[in-house]
């Protein structure tokens, strides 16, 4: 795989010069402006297939390189985007085989975006031809230093070609009918296939409630896409092996399984687009970062945060403006988190389209004297003091998993209830986690878990082979594990284990797990531990301690005093189990001395409210990022070192963080 390595932290955004052709004084007003922002690196070519290709077959790329010409003259650097996420009208009217069929059988028209068939032999042709000339053409071009593949690939088609491909996709991962039919149990309800050609994708207007199929659609999505990716990149590689590939990817989207879309290309990238000002800071923070370090864990290595937006978006339900000073701090949250850039949608604002109102580096009014302009501008001067970060990734010692297919199952799982609060459950323990100033990995079953002597798995409701036994063996090794309710309940497949609940975890937890209680909405019980009551919600397993210790028990229904926190020593490790949804006090106590003893290593020992902290670390060096989501000032403790923002050296002590501030301080290796 080629290198992400920049010589500069990338600063810019989605441009798209092909909106602005008929005016030249524009497109060189743009070169001065990127410039006066310190904008370095431009995102080129987006949506730009019908001024690429007007007609079938007839390329127009000469204003194309003018644009890239002008950029690289004047020191701006590009990632060239590939025009696949949306095709041409002329396409879809010629080849409407490349538009895609929704679950009830009907034929999209041509509009928006992202609705062409990722199986179409048509559509596939018509990007291999497009991505090889831009490639051929433009691939050693100077400005040129990475490919910006397609952009946010999403949705699914259900024609008889994604039929067909489904059918193959089956038959590859079950060998026979047979071995289909057990997986998905399709005996209940008398659902057995007795020939291949009767699979047929998820539809309302057919079979929807077959867990096994509605995973095994969705794992084909995400590998049908993963193909098509593959496939763009082939020509890429063809002609410019030794530049680097990425795909934007979205904020929880959970549609597709991103550790699984991201291994064809090089680093991840990331469009991130928080609800600032919805709400307490702070928490909306703690999300975001959570995104973050989901992108970081993709590739274990930097991001790009190819999209975010310097004010307003226009397509929330309430649009907020960024607050003085939030911009520069999130900007560079996702820096500490492991970015090695800060894009926007876009750099200059559309005249129409349903974006017309989004936010973007230069407004309507078309100059740099505006408020969002000056917030630009002072990131690009915070950025240039921060080149010693660029490849640098923090040393985590604790991880959360988070894994999609298992987020799949539990969203189609009927019962104990619908809403089984998968999300909000990994983002109170994350929480929990980030209070006690460390570093930490959002990861999915397939990673690695050496690294890491804490792992939190919330909700481990999927267990997919070898799971269990190397989260066992973790343990066995000395590792600190933490499961949750609702764990270890099905395979791969979404079948139930047999002999008791959790499945195959139950040696490394110590316990079998007899019934599970459903809360309604508002209703709770309580959890009883060392002397502290503490509120718990959404579910109640009821277990059976077998070789664990009991540390904590209900205290209310007719489950009280049974156990509800246990914890099971296993070789030279410990494996806890929640068997509720405690409250956020629960948890901070818990992790608090967890990651004590864990000996997962802190970088600040108190962090006041809405303080949050992130490391990069290369070499014997660590930066340090102190942040304030609060709305007061807050005191910490920063360790001596040099202040990169500030530019002076600072002594190991006590100091005051305004409100929506950040400091950042590197220091040697301790």
């Amino acid at each position: 795989m080629a290198q992400f390595a920049l010589p500069f932290i990338g600063h810019g955004g989605d441009y798209n010069p092909d909106q602005w052709r008929d005016r030249p004084d524009i497109l060189e007003e743009d070169i001065r402006l990127m410039k006066l922002s310190g904008c370095n690196l431009m995102s080129v070519g987006i949506f730009a297939w019908t001024a690429l290709e007007p007609r079938e077959g007839e390329y127009d790329m000469d204003w194309l390189e003018q644009v890239l010409d002008r950029l690289h003259q004047n020191g701006i650097s590009a990632f060239l985007a590939t025009p696949s996420g949306a095709r041409p009208a002329w396409m879809s009217r010629k080849y409407p085989q490349v538009l895609r069929v929704q679950p009830d059988g009907k034929r999209a028209l041509h509009g928006g975006r992202h609705n062409h068939c990722f199986t179409s032999p048509v559509y596939r042709n018509f990007v291999r031809n497009m991505n090889s000339a831009l490639a051929k053409r433009f691939g050693s071009h100077p400005a040129v230093v990475g490919w910006h593949i397609s952009n946010e690939y999403g949705g699914e088609c259900h024609c008889e070609l994604c039929q067909e491909a489904f059918r193959d996709f089956l038959k590859a991962r079950y060998g026979t009918l047979d071995a289909l039919n057990h997986a998905w149990w399709t005996g209940f309800w008398s659902k057995t296939y007795t020939d291949w050609a009767e699979l047929h994708s998820p539809s309302p207007i057919g079979e929807s409630a077959l867990h096994g199929l509605n995973l095994a659609w969705q794992r084909f999505v995400t590998e049908q896409t993963k193909n098509f990716l593959s496939a763009e990149i082939v020509p890429i590689r063809e002609y410019c092996p030794e530049l680097p590939v990425t795909t934007n990817l979205m904020e929880f989207y959970g549609q597709l399984n991103y550790f699984e879309l991201a291994k064809p290309i090089d680093f991840a990238s990331y469009d991130s687009y928080p609800r600032w000002g919805e709400g307490d800071y702070a928490r909306t923070a703690l999300k975001v970062s959570f995104n973050f370090d989901i992108m970081r864990a993709l590739k274990q290595k930097p991001f790009a945060l190819m999209e975010s937006v310097p004010s307003q978006v226009n397509w929330q339900p309430v649009c907020k403006l960024k607050k003085p000073g939030m911009h520069l701090l999130s900007s560079l949250q996702a820096v500490a988190h492991g970015a090695d850039t800060v894009m926007y949608f876009q750099w200059r604002m559309s005249r129409g389209g349903s974006e017309k109102f989004h936010g973007a580096v230069v407004s309507h009014a078309g100059h740099e004297h505006t408020r969002t302009f000056r917030d630009v501008s002072a990131v690009g001067d915070a950025l240039q003091k921060l080149p010693s970060v660029l490849g640098a990734m923090p040393n985590a010692k604790a991880a959360l998993i988070f894994d999609t297919e298992n987020r799949w199952a539990l969203d189609d799982c009927q019962g104990p209830r619908r809403e089984k609060r998968l999300l909000e459950t990994a983002l109170m323990h994350y929480e929990a986690l980030k209070r006690q100033g460390i570093d930490v990995d959002v990861i999915d079953e397939t990673c690695d878990f050496s690294a890491y002597s804490l792992i939190c798995a919330p909700m481990l409701y999927m267990l997919r082979p070898g799971v269990a036994e190397r989260l066992t063996q973790f343990v066995k090794r000395g590792g600190t594990l933490v499961c949750s309710q609702f764990t270890g309940r099905v395979d791969e497949d979404d079948l139930c284990f047999l002999g008791g609940f959790p499945g195959p975890l139950r040696e490394a937890l110590g316990l079998w797990i007899e019934e599970t209680d459903a809360l309604y909405d508002g209703e709770t019980n309580a959890i009883l531990t060392n002397g502290n009551s503490y509120t718990c919600d959404t579910m109640c397993d009821l277990i059976h301690a077998e070789s664990a210790e009991v540390l904590g028990t209900y205290a209310e229904d007719f489950y009280a005093g049974t156990p509800a926190l246990t914890r099971n020593r296993l070789g030279a490790g410990s494996a806890y189990y929640i068997a509720s949804r405690p409250e956020q006090r629960f948890l901070n106590a818990f992790y608090a001395r967890l990651t004590d003893e864990a000996g997962v290593p802190r970088l600040i020992h108190t962090l006041p409210e809405g303080v949050q902290v992130a490391s990069r670390a290369k070499g014997d060096t660590t930066t340090l990022f102190v942040m304030n989501f609060g709305n007061a000032p807050a005191v910490v403790t920063l360790p001596a070192g040099r202040d990169l923002l500030a530019n002076q050296d600072i002594v190991d002590s006590e100091c005051e963080l305004a409100p929506v501030s950040i400091r950042v301080i590197q220091y040697a290796a301790r």
